[in-house]
């Protein structure tokens, strides 16, 4: 739709849709002990809200964001046509039904969204914190979130909710706050990082700093971006996210003119396809946010407390738990989800798995899929009846 402003605006539905969305910026002053050693004096988060909060408190779902994502999970902001990330799953009548719960999304500290993260100024120097930042990990995001859930007056959350690298601090969440979580839905995660998956994430991090531009992480001051090291980095990770199987349905060996050229150009349509995904990534992410999102990755091992026992590790949650992983992921695989299954199934902890035949890979917990959303849907239903019940 076309206004008389000149802007085109999504026709929404306020019968499946939060609609117009604004996030906001909440300010802490306290300062944060992260687990590097070194403490953040204050900081910012930028959240976004669906729904609306009950009497009690007790409706509250934290949705946790993955490696690239941010706090815009659903909704729209004005003038824009792509809605949230995880639009398709939070809205009225949806899997998180904002008729029924009061969502709370954020961008993480070290993000590049409006959190403080690299790109914020460092208090000290009155520059970019840019390679300075302390390096977070998901226990770091978690504690960052205790005190969202303080300023919101939220006791324990419904649920903590997220895929991938959200799902991994939604285990933590357990975890660390085992009275503060009432249910814990993790999708397409891992109890910790492979070896492969290691190498993946350095492979990326060295691209990046070998761009000529990265000058150290202090390319700000030099009013550049490592464009070329940062859309590699991005090309590699979508390769991991993405099936052989849904490749070969996409793309195939298709050839954009019809022929061989024979030369280093773009010729098949995944490589266009590959490219695109990386230059419009550079435009709207940081390399030095990169950087730190991956070593998160790389450093989960809430296990390692106990000497790899993760049954052990957690052995003093409470929460209900739901994991779901897709048959075609082999970024976080089936047996990766079972293995923090088979750990709660150890403590006799309450627990619901189901693997989805999807064709989609590790992407495929961003999609939509009838199997799929029923699981979260029924999942979240049976959390909330239960709440009621209490």
């Amino acid at each position: 739709m076309t206004t008389t402003d000149g802007d085109v605006h999504p026709v929404i539905d306020s019968a499946i849709s939060v609609g117009i969305v604004e996030p906001q910026t909440l300010i802490f002053d306290q300062s944060l002990e992260l687990a590097c050693g070194r403490s953040l004096p204050g900081f910012e988060l930028v959240v976004e809200t669906y729904g609306e909060l009950n009497a009690d408190h007790s409706n509250a779902l934290l949705v946790c964001h993955a490696l690239s994502g941010d706090h815009h999970a659903a909704g729209y902001y004005p003038g824009e046509q792509r809605p949230g990330w995880w639009d398709q799953h939070i809205g009225p009548g949806k899997p998180i039904d904002t008729n029924h719960f009061y969502v709370v999304s954020l961008n993480n500290i070290g993000g590049c969204s409006g959190s403080t993260g690299p790109t914020s100024i460092n208090p000290d120097t009155g520059q970019p914190w840019g390679p300075d930042f302390p390096i977070v990990t998901v226990s770091d995001w978690v504690k960052s979130q205790a005190l969202l859930a303080d300023r919101l007056g939220i006791g324990c959350w419904a649920a903590v909710v997220g895929g991938s690298l959200g799902g991994m601090q939604a285990l933590q969440w357990a975890i660390d706050y085992p009275d503060r979580v009432a249910s814990a839905l993790i999708i397409a995660a891992a109890p910790k990082l492979s070896a492969q998956n290691i190498a993946f994430n350095e492979v990326a991090r060295r691209a990046i700093m070998s761009d000529p531009d990265f000058h150290d992480g202090r390319y700000a001051q030099q009013a550049a971006i490592p464009r070329h090291g940062l859309m590699l980095a991005r090309m590699v990770g979508h390769i991991t996210y993405l099936s052989d199987d849904m490749m070969r349905q996409r793309f195939g060996r298709e050839l954009r003119e019809g022929k061989v050229n024979f030369g280093y150009d773009v010729e098949f349509q995944i490589e266009s396809y590959l490219r695109h995904q990386g230059e419009t990534f550079v435009d709207r992410f940081d390399a030095n946010t990169y950087l730190l999102m991956t070593k998160a990755l790389d450093y989960f091992d809430p296990a390692d407390v106990h000497g790899g026992d993760l049954s052990q590790t957690l052995a003093n949650v409470t929460a209900r738990f739901m994991v779901v992983s897709f048959t075609s992921d082999w970024r976080f695989s089936p047996a990766r989800s079972r293995e923090i299954v088979a750990a709660l199934h150890q403590g006799r902890k309450s627990v619901s798995y189901a693997e989805i035949d999807s064709p989609d890979g590790h992407d495929a917990f961003l999609m939509t899929d009838q199997k799929y959303d029923t699981c979260l849907r029924s999942f979240l239903e049976q959390n909330q009846t239960r709440g009621a019940a209490a």
